[in-house]
């Protein structure tokens, strides 16, 4: 996994949980929603980097 393309999905990460904090804290469901869903962004990216990374391992 490239270092830029890491750092991408951990912002995104990062992101999404202080979103779905300041939800929490404001009671608005909808950026508890999308905070949640950069969560689960970041940890797709993250995801699909790694099997990438896999594949170049074994080629």
């Amino acid at each position: 996994m490239s270092a830029e393309d890491r750092a991408k999905a951990t912002a995104k990460n990062i992101e999404g949980k202080a979103q779905e904090a300041l939800g929490n804290i404001t009671g608005d469901p909808e950026d508890k929603a999308e905070g949640k869903a950069k969560q689960a962004e970041g940890q797709t990216r993250h995801a699909a980097e790694d099997v990438k990374d896999e594949v170049k391992k074994n080629l």
